[in-house]
């Protein structure tokens, strides 16, 4: 990770707090830095790190993410005007219901989670004002987790949707925007359904390829060794996010499961096709496919800048 760009890239500094006291639970890599980039940004005056683990809340209080660690989620939720739910998407579903009975009526709530639909059924059902809760889901991040994998400028020159509905409070979605337009994110706004089949193709999916295929040359190295030794940058490129924490992916797979199912269908018909192709020697076939991809892919980089 090249930190020599921190800081790049991000908005001027606000001139007066969006948020008074920003509470952060769940203080890892997405956590630990939007409370890193709204410090840096001047957006709260004062930020409260709630986890169960005190040792990580430690750690973020060590490192400066944080000024305040609690493990008590009455003293930790009750004074905050903006809640951040930043715990793997599994853990914010059952989050929700607690935070309902500490966070007052005003109080902001959003979540950074990948998969939408269920977090944000859960809140307009739990939540004592469900008109401030507002999806988000900031589309950056690394293959590392923990509060010292985080860093200020992770969400700079990058999207952030959120997911409002019919019940959300426009000042309330106008002020969420607010916080993530200055730590450096280009706003979208989408619904829920269309955000979870979005992510199942273009996020959700390629994580599970990359752990299949890890899977797939640790099964060839078990039966015929010494496979692994001669994986070159490719390989090791395109596994990457094969490092990311698994609790994380188990929950993701599970909460998207309709989308993601959907994804690997037609990525699977699409792997048959190069088998066919391989199969027949279909030469001019493989090559008119890879070209084909190819445009794809340089048109995809454009549309995603």
């Amino acid at each position: 990770m090249n930190r020599s760009n921190l800081g790049k890239g991000l908005p001027e500094q606000a001139a007066k707090p969006l948020f008074q006291t920003l509470a952060v639970v769940g203080v890892g890599l997405i956590g630990g830095s939007l409370a890193r980039a709204a410090r840096e940004r001047g957006l709260v005056s004062r930020i409260i790190g709630i986890g169960r683990g005190r040792e990580n809340l430690r750690r973020a209080l060590d490192l400066g993410v944080i000024d305040v660690m609690e493990t008590d989620w009455d003293r930790g939720i009750r004074d905050a005007d903006m809640i951040v739910l930043a715990t793997p998407v599994h853990g914010i579903v059952h989050l929700l219901p607690k935070i309902a009975s500490l966070c007052g009526r005003e109080a902001l709530v959003t979540d950074v989670g990948s998969v939408k639909g269920s977090i944000v059924r859960e809140a307009e059902r739990t939540l004592p004002n469900p008109g401030r809760f507002v999806g988000g889901h900031p589309i950056a991040g690394t293959e590392h987790s923990g509060v010292e994998a985080s860093f200020a400028s992770l969400f700079a020159d990058r999207k952030t949707i959120l997911t409002p509905t019919e019940r959300t409070d426009p000042e309330a979605l106008e002020t969420i925007r607010k916080l993530w337009e200055a730590v450096g994110s280009t706003v979208v706004l989408m619904d829920t359904e269309r955000h979870d089949r979005v992510m199942g193709f273009v996020s959700h999916l390629p994580h599970i390829v990359a752990y299949a295929l890890v899977h797939t040359v640790y099964s060839a190295d078990q039966r015929e060794g010494n496979l692994a030794r001669f994986s070159a940058g490719g390989f090791l490129d395109f596994t990457r996010i094969a490092s990311s924490h698994p609790e994380m992916w188990r929950d993701i797979c599970l909460m998207n499961r309709e989308a993601l199912l959907e994804a690997v269908e037609s990525f699977a018909h699409s792997l048959d096709k190069f088998k066919e192709m391989i199969s027949r020697g279909d030469g001019p076939g493989l090559e008119d496919h890879f070209t084909q991809c190819r445009r794809t892919r340089a048109d995809l980089l454009k549309t995603a800048r």
